[in-house]
Order: C-alpha cells, then sequence, then structure tokens
C-alpha cells in the first residue's frame, strides 16, 4: 500500500517549521494522540538516534521505538520502527514557499506489521488517516500562533513568558 500523505501550509519560514516539527521531544504538543516522548542518549537527535513514543490509541497506550534515519535540514527528515508489533515509518518534508516566508510540510506515513501486529495494519493505517489532519491543523495553529506572539513583541518590546522560543 501507498504512505498515508497529507500537506500543510504554515506562515513560518523552513529552519524554524523543520527544527520545531522533526524535534521529538515537541511531538506531544502537536500530535494529538501522543502521551510522552522519551529520546534514548540524552543529546540532540541525530541520525541513529532513538525516540519511543507512547500513543493513546482507541482506550490502550501504545509504545513504538524509531530510529532517525535522516536529517537534512530544514528540507527533510525520516524516522523508521524498530521495535513493536506495528513498526511506523515516518517522512517529513519541508519546502519553501513565498521567498522562504512560508512553508509546506508534507507528511507521508506508513505502517509495517510483525508478528501479531500484521493483521492491524490496516486499522492502524485507517486510524491514522482519520486522526493525522487533526494533528497537522494542530502544528499550524501553534506554529503561527508562535509567530504572532513573536511579531506583538517586537510592537511592543514585551516579552512573551509562555511559549516555544
Amino acid at each position: 500500500m501507498p504512505p498515508i500523505v497529507h500537506s500543510v501550509e504554515i506562515d513560518r519560514p523552513p529552519d524554524q517549521v523543520f527544527s520545531y516539527v522533526t524535534d521529538p521531544s515537541r511531538f506531544a504538543e502537536w500530535q494529538h494522540d501522543i502521551v510522552s516522548v522519551r529520546i534514548e542518549g540524552g543529546r540532540p537527535p541525530s541520525v541513529g538516534s532513538r525516540f519511543t513514543t507512547t500513543r493513546r490509541i482507541g482506550r490502550a497506550e501504545r509504545t513504538m521505538t524509531q530510529e532517525i534515519t535522516e536529517i537534512n535540514a530544514p528540507a527533510s527528515w525520516a524516522a523508521h520502527g524498530v521495535a513493536g508489533p506495528i513498526r511506523p515509518n515516518a517522512n517529513i518534508t519541508v519546502e519553501p514557499l513565498n521567498d522562504s516566508t512560508r512553508s509546506r510540510v508534507t507528511f507521508a506515513l506508513d505502517f509495517k506489521g510483525h508478528g501479531i501486529g500484521v493483521p492491524l495494519v490496516p486499522a492502524i493505517r485507517q486510524m491514522a488517516a482519520k486522526g493525522a489532519p487533526t494533528s497537522y491543523r494542530n502544528l499550524k495553529e501553534r506554529l503561527e500562533r508562535a509567530a504572532i506572539s513573536t511579531s506583538r513583541r517586537r510592537r511592543t518590546g514585551r516579552r512573551r513568558v509562555l511559549g516555544w522560543w
């Protein structure tokens, strides 16, 4: 089956979008089904780094470990599942728009089943296809809201205490 692909345009420069969208420690801030993320090794994520996400799937929580396989800032990032019965594969591309003042983020998600996970892949794909757009809207709103806060701070000289940067 082909991957599940969605794109969203965000009013932020590609480097800012890329650094946020590919940081596993930030996933729970915009992905609606993530309960927690743990990055192994205690250092900034790089190719070969692993992270474990706990997601709420239906009424249950499921843990999946992925390894980062590509970081080509600010254009592309990829990770693939390395453990568990369902192993997600994610590819993210960030394209500059409007002289790099805006970005188009494209997500390609796929899932591989192992052992008891093989028959569950169609249901997981269906849940991901249905739920992912909510996360992408969250991402867009969060990043654009941060842009508005930054713009206001520049105009007023006031510093925003809360926020992600």
